[in-house]
């Protein structure tokens, strides 16, 4: 058999000791995210109430909690949130990654103050808008704004909204690195051979950059939506889901639920939902960005 034929038949085939290196990782996996998942949709089958024994009541938790009012709302919150994230993160996320990997002189200084908000926790970020948003001694009154004196965090119609520009301020950072790293991984041949062509900014953003940077977008929605399913310290510390249940999505209404409630049962069947959810919308993306079999995007490099 030729060296060629040889490579052929042996393609996608792993050999050696490579395989046994994922074994540690495989174990973690299993110790800390496969067992207690399970043990999750075992106690979602069951009535407790976190300090006595376990009761079993089979899929009566299922039904409460489904045609419960409250998650119901919750599950609508979460994917109006989700959403409204994804489309106010992406562009604005994109858009600065694509300048920060430019070359004017004033962007690396502008760069280091939009990462600011990567070395804040969430619970600091939370603390810091609930204090600059109060009505009574936030910014609004102590700069004279009359606009900004309202009670963002306690008027039903504009908590959530304060809620997604306040995510939208902590994770754009993030993301606008990741673009920033897959652009300048763009050869730079492509866009001078645009410009000979005389092709314009918003042709080469459009032509290639774009197209280039594609499974990047891919990983960066795919870490928005999903992250978006676990907001819970940053809406906990500002607004506790309230007022009344206008913040209340459902990892806060699992946290309620379980801790507040003393129903395990019941943060167990949510506990389940958004692992299942999360699952689901990983799938999809990681579908439509081509999955293990994704090919690079640097055609005609």
């Amino acid at each position: 058999m030729s060296r060629a034929r040889w490579a052929g038949a042996h393609a996608g085939v792993r050999t050696g000791p490579s395989a046994w290196l994922a074994a540690p990782a495989l174990v973690f996996f299993g110790a800390f995210a496969l067992i207690p998942l399970l043990g999750v949709l075992a106690l979602s089958f069951t009535s407790w109430d976190g300090l006595g024994t376990p009761a079993w009541i089979g899929a009566d938790n299922w039904g409460r909690i489904l045609s419960d009012p409250t998650t119901q709302r919750a599950f609508g919150l979460t994917l109006v949130l989700t959403a409204a994230s994804w489309l106010v993160q992406f562009p604005a996320s994109l858009l600065l990654g694509v300048f920060m990997a430019g070359q004017q002189r004033y962007r690396a200084v502008l760069s280091v103050l939009y990462f600011l908000p990567l070395l804040f926790s969430a619970a600091a970020i939370g603390i810091a808008y609930k204090a600059l948003l109060d009505p009574n001694f936030g910014l609004g009154r102590a700069f004279g704004i009359e606009w900004l004196n309202q009670d963002w965090l306690g008027n039903p119609s504009l908590a959530l909204p304060t809620i997604l520009f306040v995510v939208s301020w902590s994770f754009i950072p993030f993301h606008s690195l990741l673009y920033q790293g897959a652009v300048r991984q763009i050869p730079v041949q492509m866009y001078e051979a645009a410009r000979i062509d005389g092709a314009g900014r918003v042709s080469m953003f459009l032509h290639i950059t774009l197209p280039q940077v594609r499974n990047t977008i891919i990983t960066s929605s795919t870490l928005m939506i999903v992250g978006s399913l676990t907001y819970f310290d940053l809406i906990f510390v500002m607004t506790g889901g309230g007022p009344g249940d206008a913040t209340r999505i459902l990892p806060l209404d699992m946290y309620l639920r379980g801790f507040r409630s003393y129903d395990m049962g019941g943060a167990s069947v949510v506990g389940v939902l958004l692992v299942v959810l999360g699952l689901t919308i990983s799938l999809v993306l990681n579908r439509l960005g081509g999955g293990a079999n994704a090919a690079s995007r640097l055609e005609g490099a």
